[in-house]
């Protein structure tokens, strides 16, 4: 179940990270709602996931799924690039995540 958590704390976590890219597109009440819900949701979450999973891996695995989803978000929805290059290194942070989670338990 702490991983769950865990996952939905990196998922809350690009929320976040959303709302900024919102209010710096001049959204200001949508984003604005979406950081203050987005951040502290997931902190929260991360906290819970942390009574369970080790602190270095539960940080190493809630960033890794804020980068990847956050780059993402930016690929799909803002036109950011999808280079090969890009694609290669966000699938290397995917993979270490899961490498992380097997051998956590």
């Amino acid at each position: 179940m702490s991983w769950i958590i865990l996952i939905l704390a990196g998922l809350m976590e690009v929320a976040g990270v959303t709302g900024m890219s919102l209010i710096g597109q001049g959204k200001k009440i949508s984003g604005w709602l979406t950081l203050l819900i987005g951040f502290p949701i997931s902190l929260a979450l991360l906290s819970m996931a942390m009574e369970t999973i080790p602190l270095g891996v539960s940080y190493a695995v809630w960033t890794g799924i804020g980068t990847v989803g956050s780059a993402l978000i930016g690929i799909i929805f803002y036109k950011e690039s999808a280079s090969y290059k890009r694609i290669m290194y966000l699938s290397m942070i995917i993979i270490a995540v899961i490498g992380l989670r097997l051998v956590t338990g």
